[in-house]
């Protein structure tokens, strides 16, 4: 945000976090600056490992297989130079955002401590507990729940208690679709509003050759 006039609000991206049942927001991480870049990469799920039958070339079997990958910057800098106002940065630096960040990754000590109770009973627990949701925000447009597959953060600068104040955060994400998650889950629900999106988005396309210099195909 800024205070010279004209210059339009800039939307934040960041994570958020959902209950797996109740499908409400746990945490929501904002990015403190959005990504300079994003690398997206698109794997079509055909049929077979290659085309060659005149019957399958053209099939889809589900949704492709889709990845992000995008480096966000955090830094508290700012914020140690006002303490009363941002006490916890003061406090902890960037301890909390980057622990509300791994909480994606990491089961809770409560279950950990349950899956401990039961193996020392001699049961085995067959259905684990479900992790929080993880849903990416890049705008209105994409809303997208995903599973980190790689997150690697680079601290570059600390306080004197050695809380971290300045770090990267290089982030990998897949993207999960109806078939990871289902038509009624909250994840699948948010992925066909996704798809429905997109789908709106190349409706604005041109059908016609005609840019091309065709007439017809």
């Amino acid at each position: 945000m800024t205070g010279f006039p004209g210059v339009p609000r800039v939307v934040r991206g960041g994570f958020v976090l959902l209950d797996p049942d109740t499908g409400r927001p746990v945490r929501t991480v904002a990015f403190q600056f959005n990504p300079d870049s994003l690398t997206r990469t698109v794997q079509p799920q055909g049929i077979g490992p290659e085309p060659g039958d005149r019957l399958e070339a053209q099939r889809l079997k589900g949704p492709p297989h889709e990845t992000y990958r995008f480096d966000a910057e955090l830094d508290a800098t700012e914020q140690l130079d006002a303490p009363d106002a941002h006490p916890v940065e003061a406090r902890s630096g960037l301890f909390p955002v980057l622990a509300a960040l791994e909480s994606a990754l990491h089961p809770g000590v409560a279950q950990l401590l349950a899956e401990d109770r039961m193996a020392s009973l001699g049961m085995i627990e067959v259905a684990p507990v479900e992790a929080p949701l993880t849903v990416l925000v890049l705008g209105r447009a994409r809303v997208l729940p995903v599973r980190i597959t790689e997150f690697t953060v680079a601290e570059e600068a600390f306080d004197p208690d050695l809380n971290p104040i300045r770090a990267k955060v290089s982030v990998g994400a897949r993207v999960l679709t109806v078939d990871d998650l289902g038509f009624r889950h909250k994840g699948g629900l948010l992925y066909l509003q996704h798809q429905q999106a997109r789908e709106r988005f190349a409706g604005l396309v041109p059908r016609t050759p005609s840019d091309l210099g065709l007439t017809s195909l």
